[in-house]
């Protein structure tokens, strides 16, 4: 959630770190922070609540100068939103600064053991201790690595800190303790970039070193170096970063969700790239490191996810069961982490984890991820951002979907992209087991290869048809959204959308549930979205817009191009393209975004950045 920025070398620091704090605004946030070292003007901080246009306010009516500064977007979790819990954070002398994202489990015994030394404490949050405890290791030893190191190894959770001392001007000190969030080290030419997302440094660097659990980076203008928590030298990989920084900009759109929509045909023909052989019928996953025989003892996968990307675990439990033939459990990662989980029973090993993340950093993903590890069964990451902690941690291999920069917090291209590269991972599975042919795989592909295609040919002629529905619908206080089988996940996902970013309350069901419950629900004023594209099910969908009509609500079918039978049942109709059953989703859910996206605009919402939402949740 939290954003960080460092920066070391030749430029002034103030610019840089505020250029990244906006590259990293998307991530949710309630206040924010600089802090910057000058050997004349001594060390400047500027903190302030609200949007980070009040911090740039403010540091253009006083300007810190200095070629070394760090700075940080907090999500309140220790203490309210107040200037005073902003950080950066300093330790009791006043010249070591900090800024963290996580929490520390165990600040309250360590800030109750400061507090008896004789500390006192200007804050209500955990990352101040972190600073007063630094500070104190670092007046015995007088060196700013050591004493960080001695400090971090007596913190308990996930912690990403960066923290520098004005005693030691020419060295920024970087740590990732667990999964509280990534530190990208960015590599310069005379000078060297921190933070804790890719956008953030793009304009200055693409090659960047992501930092692994228990890593202290010390960043130098003329070197990184990096240890375990231990001490132990370790060398990581410098990663080159394709993504350009424009397209981490909104151009013509008014949000990035809008452009981020439209991006979804480019999306789905990346995400495709260098992974299918029409020729051959093939399925080639580049970083997949199972092989055949591995991918032909998977018999069980458990498919963990959070929010949106679960809603897409949910649809790929459709795809590989009926491609593969494998049997596919779906949990929330932040249940699954606490049930105790038997992943393997009477000796076998058939088991695999397959997660859906788009930033690799949601805390829960990763901790099932652990625990999938410590009972010896490899994972699969489907995932966005290139060289994550979930990329890492899936020792079966990373499927990244290459959708670039999201920034948005309502996943959108992510999503699809998720849905494709699911059915992308299916067809490796059905490859392997021999449940398909190669002629039957071709099919497939050639469907997948019409998918982007489809998709620009639904955002276009959608878009009106939505514009009118939202205004008609934008002042509502409930919807309801009814699929069945694989478009059941479609539904939860186009009210999840709705209520994230307009506020209206919106539930998904499936259709076949209605009379149990929501049915009740239903009147003259409720708008019903009835996925009934033609599927096996079609013709209980329809019965379930009858019955919706029969009291009185206002059916918003989507369906095939030209179906006039479901169009004449429904209050409104939304055609889209057809294709096969199981990739049918990718197409059916894209409606729902741009009506979502424009009851929200509507309504005055923040669509880019809802209330008390973040688009990576990196602590519980």
């Amino acid at each position: 959630m939290c954003g960080i920025v460092g920066y070391i070398g030749g430029r002034e620091a103030t610019d840089v770190v505020l250029n990244g704090l906006q590259r990293l605004e998307y991530r949710g946030y309630d206040s924010a922070g600089i802090a910057v070292y000058d050997p004349d003007a001594g060390l400047q901080l500027r903190r302030s609540v609200g949007k980070l246009i009040n911090l740039q306010q403010r540091v253009q009516a006083d300007p810190p100068r200095g070629r070394v500064g760090i700075g940080h977007t907090r999500w309140a979790t220790h203490g309210g939103v107040t200037e005073q819990n902003a950080h950066p954070h300093r330790d009791a002398s006043g010249t070591i600064v900090v800024i963290q994202n996580g929490i520390v489990e165990n600040y309250l015994n360590l800030k109750g053991r400061l507090i008896e030394l004789g500390y006192q404490f200007e804050s209500q949050t955990d990352t101040e201790v972190i600073a007063k405890l630094i500070g104190h290791y670092y007046h015995e030893q007088r060196d700013l690595v050591a004493a960080t190191r001695q400090a971090l190894q007596e913190l308990r959770g996930g912690n990403a800190v960066v923290a520098f001392c004005i005693h030691e001007p020419d060295t920024l000190v970087a740590a990732r303790l667990g999964n509280a969030g990534g530190i990208a080290i960015g590599l310069g030419d005379n000078e060297q970039f921190i933070a804790s997302d890719i956008p953030a440094i793009l304009d200055y660097t693409r090659n960047l070193i992501f930092l692994e659990d228990h890593d202290i980076a010390v960043v130098r203008r003329d070197e990184v170096t990096i240890t375990r928590l231990d001490g132990t030298s370790v060398t990581r990989t410098v990663h080159s970063i394709a993504w350009d920084p424009v397209a981490a900009a909104k151009g013509d759109y008014r949000h990035f969700m809008h452009k981020e929509i439209d991006e979804q045909p480019r999306a789905l023909m990346d995400v495709l790239r260098g992974r299918i052989d029409q020729e051959r019928g093939l399925i080639t996953l580049e970083d997949l490191r199972l092989d055949d025989q591995d991918l032909r003892r998977v018999r069980r996968i458990y498919a963990i996810a959070c929010g949106t990307a679960w809603h897409a675990a949910l649809v790929a439990k459709f795809m590989i069961e009926n491609l593969a033939r494998v049997r596919v459990e779906v949990d929330y990662a932040s249940e699954f982490r606490y049930r105790q989980p038997i992943l393997q029973s009477n000796g076998e090993r058939d088991a695999l984890i397959l997660t859906f993340t788009q930033s690799g950093e949601t805390v829960d993903t990763l901790a099932g991820m652990e625990e999938a590890r410590r009972q010896g069964v490899p994972s699969v990451a489907i995932v966005n951002a290139i060289g994550s902690q979930a990329a890492r941690l899936a020792d079966g291999g990373p499927i990244y979907l290459h959708a670039g920069p999201e920034i948005g917090v309502a996943s959108t291209k992510a999503f699809t992209s998720m849905l494709v590269a699911g059915y992308l991972f299916a067809l490796r599975l059905a490859q392997a087991h021999g449940t398909l042919t190669p002629a039957q795989i071709r099919e497939h592909i050639q469907a997948l290869v019409e998918l982007p295609g489809k998709a620009a040919q639904v955002i276009e002629q959608v878009t009106p048809v939505c514009i009118e529905l939202a205004e008609r619908y934008y002042r509502v206080s409930n919807a309801l959204f009814l699929g069945r089988q694989i478009n059941y996940p479609i539904a939860l996902e186009g009210a999840l959308k709705l209520k994230e970013i307009s506020y209206i309350h919106a539930e998904g069901y499936p259709a076949g549930e209605m009379k149990h419950g929501p049915i009740a629900l239903i009147d003259e004023g409720m708008p019903v979205v009835c996925l009934a594209t033609r599927d096996h099910i079609y013709e209980k969908m329809v019965s379930n817009v009858e019955q919706v009509r029969a009291r009185h609500g206002q059916v918003i079918a989507i369906g095939h191009e030209g179906d006039e039978l479901l169009a004449a049942k429904a209050n409104h109709f939304i055609g889209v393209p057809a294709t096969l059953p199981l990739l049918q989703p990718v197409l059916n859910v894209i409606p729902l975004q741009i009506f979502a996206y424009h009851v929200a605009v509507l309504r005055g919402c923040d669509v880019d950045q809802p209330r008390n939402l973040a688009k990576s949740v990196t602590v519980e």
